[in-house]
């Protein structure tokens, strides 16, 4: 069985990696609840509004991976509670991405 399976909401892309999330905004603390079928489930302390909860999104995760905020890219779902997110480092593997998030879990 590929060991990948149960991590769909994690993959290398050219460059980095992509990131299936689902986000609650308005929480009380951002942080990262854990996967939930194919996507990664995390809360923001943001409001979703005039793209608020975007931004938060991307000031947390490049912080998680230790990486420059103009590194992390939302290319679907601006819009929605389910986004498609990148994030380009040469240092970035799916599996050294899924153990850092994973590890930040609540």
């Amino acid at each position: 069985m590929n060991q990948k399976a149960g991590a769909a909401w994690c993959s290398d892309v050219a460059g980095g990696v992509r990131l299936a999330l689902q986000v609650t905004p308005n929480a009380k603390k951002s942080q990262i609840i854990g996967p939930l079928e194919n996507v990664l489930k995390l809360r923001l302390q943001a409001q979703p509004i005039e793209g608020k909860a975007n931004d938060a999104l991307v000031r947390y995760l490049a912080e998680l991976l230790d990486v420059p905020r103009s590194k992390i890219v939302i290319t679907h779902g601006h819009t929605n509670k389910r986004k498609i997110v990148e994030a380009h480092a040469p240092s970035l593997t799916a599996e050294a991405v899924m153990r850092r998030l994973l590890a930040s879990a609540q």
